[in-house]
């Protein structure tokens, strides 16, 4: 079931300021991991985004003291199991391509973590600013699962082959400041800077030519997109095969259970 408007979500709320509209990822209590819901909506939001007649200029951001904490475990644990296969592979591609086609200039405001799916989409975005607190990383292998929902195609154009290699066979964090000095994102600043930046950013879009703003942003996203068409099919189909091993479903126990995972390679 689709939520048709944006105002129609419940994990994803929405703000407005002049020409400036604000996405909110939402899940209490659970750090804005992405279960379910959230999923099926980010799959919807930036089309509708895209779409709103009332806004020039995006800014996504998370609820509280975090980004997104990346997949909801509780929801890998149902969608692992027998007869599942892991989240929607559609709906992976639908997140990764509809915010790539999103013609408005996007901003990311990344405070605490920015985990799994939550670097990727930040990653994503066209510029983005992290509080001091912001720490980026993509675990997938951590659970178990290849990097398969994006951060395959952004994380080596942001960092370069070698460094990006490096996180996604690790799954290791980086925190906000070392994030802007390799260049993963654009400006690191303390957390209580971090609302004015934002906002001054996005009223500096919000009052320039935002035509010629939102084309240049399109024509410089045509490599991307081209990119992303050429990697996502296979990163996702070998992220649906990896939910189904027996080490990703040892990961998700072992989260539950509050212990180590012992991986076998099965």
């Amino acid at each position: 079931m689709t939520a048709n408007t944006l105002e129609g979500m419940t994990r994803i709320k929405t703000s407005r300021r002049g020409r400036v509209l604000t996405l909110t990822l939402t899940n209490p209590g659970k750090l804005n991991a992405v279960d379910a819901a959230m999923h099926r909506e980010l799959a919807e939001v930036f089309t509708l985004a895209n779409d709103d007649a009332h806004s020039d200029v995006i800014v996504l951001t998370g609820e509280g003291e975090a980004f997104c904490a990346g997949g909801d475990i509780a929801w890998m644990q149902a969608t692992s199991g027998p007869g599942g296969g892991g989240p929607s592979a559609m709906e992976g591609k639908r997140i990764v391509f509809s915010l790539l086609d999103l013609e408005k200039p996007i901003i990311a405001r990344v405070k605490g973590p920015a985990i799994g799916l939550g670097a990727t989409i930040s990653l994503f975005c066209d510029v983005i600013f992290a509080g001091e607190s912001a720490r980026f990383a993509d675990p997938h292998v951590r659970v178990g699962v290849v990097a398969g929902d994006g951060g395959a195609v952004i994380w080596p154009q942001l960092i370069g082959f070698a460094r990006a290699k490096e996180y996604l066979m690790t799954g290791d964090p980086i925190l906000g400041p070392d994030a802007a000095r390799i260049g993963l994102v654009n400006h690191c600043l303390p957390d209580d800077a971090l609302d004015a930046a934002v906002d001054a950013f996005a009223d500096k879009l919000a009052r320039g030519a935002t035509q010629a703003i939102k084309y240049s942003k399109v024509s410089v996203n045509i490599a991307l997109k081209q990119l992303a068409h050429t990697i996502m099919d296979t990163s996702i189909a070998y992220e649906m095969l990896t939910f189904q091993t027996q080490d990703h479903r040892e990961a998700v126990e072992a989260f539950l259970a509050k212990r180590k995972p012992n991986f076998t390679g099965r």
